[in-house]
């Protein structure tokens, strides 16, 4: 999908909750009373919602496995809010330079990593609840810190489960800066 598009800027956006039908280019698994966009007050946008079970209700990209997303730079970022005491999880589909699809499923649900050549389960406990923040994924360090020895050479697919308030999710060559205050709270945006 953005393979063959220009990825030499500074990002390169992935998904963003505004205009007419946000989820157009994404496969939404789950009814229209789980999914939905709405305008959210605190951070002056719209804002995609997802509810309900994490098993059945998801948005992912691209609507078709046999595609590929093809997004070449380091860092993920997801502008998300998870509810507390919800459970929220993301999967990441990523191919190596030896040409070797793997898969990372950071997941509030899980209490320790456990990986093996293909799969890695990741915790997300270090996750806020109940502000909004950029949830930010170095696609390189996890790789090779994982998967021991392999290069990070795409992301080619996300997957975003319930629970949770989804702004944006863009993808940046160079690390961001750090918005969490002197108490790790992140501020909300205004772009």
């Amino acid at each position: 999908m953005f393979k063959n598009e220009y990825q030499g800027g500074a990002f390169v956006e992935i998904f963003s909750a505004q205009g007419k039908n946000p989820g157009a280019k994404w496969k939404i698994l789950g009814s229209p009373s789980v999914i939905w966009k709405e305008f959210d007050k605190e951070v002056k946008s719209f804002v995609f919602v997802l509810e309900g079970s994490s098993q059945t209700n998801k948005i992912q990209l691209p609507k078709e496995n046999k595609q590929s997303l093809g997004l070449i730079q380091r860092f993920l970022v997801l502008q998300i809010y998870v509810p507390l005491g919800q459970d929220f999880s993301t999967e990441l589909l990523i191919t190596d330079l030896g040409n070797i699809k793997r898969r990372l499923y950071l997941s509030t649900v899980h209490k320790e990593l456990s990986s093996t050549p293909l799969h890695a389960k990741i915790p997300l406990f270090m996750i806020k609840r109940k502000i909004w923040c950029n949830l930010c994924i170095d696609l390189v360090a996890f790789t090779s810190e994982i998967f021991k020895g392999a290069v990070f050479q795409s992301l080619d697919g996300i997957v975003v489960s319930a629970n949770c308030k989804l702004r944006k999710i863009f993808t940046l060559k160079s690390k961001p800066q750090d918005t969490a205050d002197k108490d790790g709270n992140s501020a909300p945006w205004n772009s």
